[in-house]
Formats: structure tokens, sequence, C-alpha cells
């Protein structure tokens, strides 16, 4: 028959003798609040470490050493070979006109300074005229202007790499990466750049930009007498074309001779078009110079 073994009695175990006798339980309550309060504390410092690390990392003082190396890499991303800009497709070209004029347009000189607006429009310049090598040179001037560069030049400035890397990441990839490299480089000197905190005792009350009209290479300022003197001269040509519109429609047919039936149709067909030029020559003249004179009025009431 098997023998079932039975587990000895609680009370002939703490009788034996053999194992130490046990602590109360209320000698152990204190040790385990203290570590729970421990852990407590460890994890509820660990967030306000890594808040001040965040905040830390994005201070102005980061930010002036680390653009010093940004404008240091953005002029050794414009050392290309002498021809680069001449040989690119002319998709690219137009590409490069649009980064330029986000670089130079409006006040740049107010904004960034005279140093580095100058820098700036002639830097603009070379990228409309293909001229790597004037783009180089004036590239590599950018790192040592960083030191003098107040707080305001620093986010201006930020604003025109970022608008202007934009549109040379928008050419892609092309030959070894050279504007893709450019792209990136300028956005992230852009973004550092604008992240500048500008302190309000330093802000100037901005200077209303001058509208200009631009084609190719003529820009014109639009003021309020300019607008004014178009719309008269746009009257004036409009009054003209439809008095030789009307000067034409008047002439009677009968009173000119043709050789044949064919040489009347042509006659016909010219006259036609002729009257058709000259009305709309002095419609299209009234409308332009109606909006010249409301443009006119906006600028007048926007100067004051």
């Amino acid at each position: 028959m098997a023998t079932l073994l039975l587990p000895r009695p609680l009370a002939d175990v703490s009788s034996s003798g053999h194992f130490p006798s046990r602590r109360s339980p209320s000698h152990l309550l204190p040790l385990t609040g203290l570590a729970a309060r421990s852990r407590r504390r460890t994890c509820s410092s660990r967030p306000l470490t890594a808040r001040f690390a965040l905040t830390e990392s994005d201070s102005p003082q980061s930010i002036g050493s680390n653009s010093g190396s940004l404008l240091r890499e953005l002029a050794e991303s414009f050392d290309l070979p002498l021809d680069y800009f001449a040989q690119l497709p002319s998709d690219l070209r137009l590409d490069l006109n649009d980064a330029a004029f986000d670089l130079s347009s409006g006040p740049v000189v107010d904004e960034c300074g005279e140093e580095l607006g100058e820098i700036l429009l002639n830097l603009s310049k070379s990228w409309e005229q293909a001229d790597t090598s004037t783009s180089t040179t004036l590239a590599s001037k950018l790192p040592l202007l960083e030191s003098s560069l107040t707080d305001n030049a620093k986010s201006a400035l930020g604003k025109r790499l970022l608008s202007s890397g934009r549109r040379f990441q928008s050419m892609g990839q092309y030959g070894q990466g050279e504007l893709d490299k450019i792209a990136k480089t300028m956005i992230a000197t852009g973004k550092r750049l604008a992240a500048t905190q500008v302190s309000a005792a330093t802000v100037e009350e901005p200077k209303e930009e001058a509208r200009t009209f631009k084609f190719g290479e003529l820009q014109v300022e639009i003021t309020s007498d300019k607008a004014n003197i178009g719309a008269a001269i746009g009257l004036a040509f409009g009054i003209l074309s439809w008095q030789l519109a009307q000067g034409v429609q008047n002439i009677p047919e009968s009173s000119l001779q043709y050789a044949n039936d064919n040489a009347l149709l042509l006659a016909k067909s010219l006259r036609g078009a002729l009257l058709a030029m000259g009305y709309s020559s002095a419609i299209l003249s009234a409308v332009a110079s109606f909006g010249l004179i409301l443009l006119a009025r906006r600028l007048k009431s926007g100067d004051k």
C-alpha cells in the first residue's frame, strides 16, 4: 500500500527552532512606502529633464553657434564647375530665375542690411545670367558676415533662403545631385536662421513695399501718378481707335471700284478686320484706363 506523506503542521515548524523568528509586518511598511515614493520621484523627474533638454537645444545660443557652420556649408554647396548654370536645361533655368527672384525680391537692403542686401542682389543677378563663377565668389562671402548680422537680418535672410531653397528643391535630381544638395542646405540654413528670436525693441516699422512691374530685365515702379498717366494714354488711344473705326465704317462701298469679284471679297474682309480691330482696341483701352484709375486711387489711399 502506498504511503501518503502530509506536510508538517505550522505549529511544528514554528516550534522546531530551525527557522528564525518571523518579523512583524509593521516593520516592512515604512520601507515599502519609501521605495514607492522614490519610484514616483524618479518617474516624475524624467519629463522635466527631457523638457529642459529640448528647450536648451532651441535656445538662441545654439542657433547662433550653428548658423556659421550652416553658412559655410551653403557656400561650399555653391562651389560648382564654371559652366554649371549655363549648361542647365531651359526649364531648370526658369526655376533658377524664380529662385533668384525669391532671394532678392522686395526691400532686401532694408531687411538684411546694406552689405548683405547687396550680396543677395548680385547673387540673384548672377543666377539670372547663369554666371557660376560670380555665384561661387558671392556665396563664399556669406560666412564672413555671420558675426556682424543682427537678429533681424538673420531672420530675414533665413526666410529668403527658405523660399529660394524650395525653388531649387523643385528642380529635382540633376547631374551628380548638386542642385539637391544646394536645396537641402538652403532649406536647413533658412529654417535655422528664420527661427532667430527678434527682439521687440529692435523691430522697426516695416516700410511699405513699392509695387513693381517686372518684364524680363525691365522693372517699373508703379505709383499713383504713373497709373493716372497710363490711364490718360489708354483713354487717348481708345478714342483714336474708335475714330478710326468710325471712319472706315462711314466709307460707302459704292464709292470704291474693284477690278473683279475676288478683289471685292478681299476688300470686304479687310474692312471687317479693320473694324473689329478698331472697336476691340477702343474697348480694351477703355477697360485698361478704368482699371488704372482704380489702381491709382488705391495707391493714393495707401500712401495716406
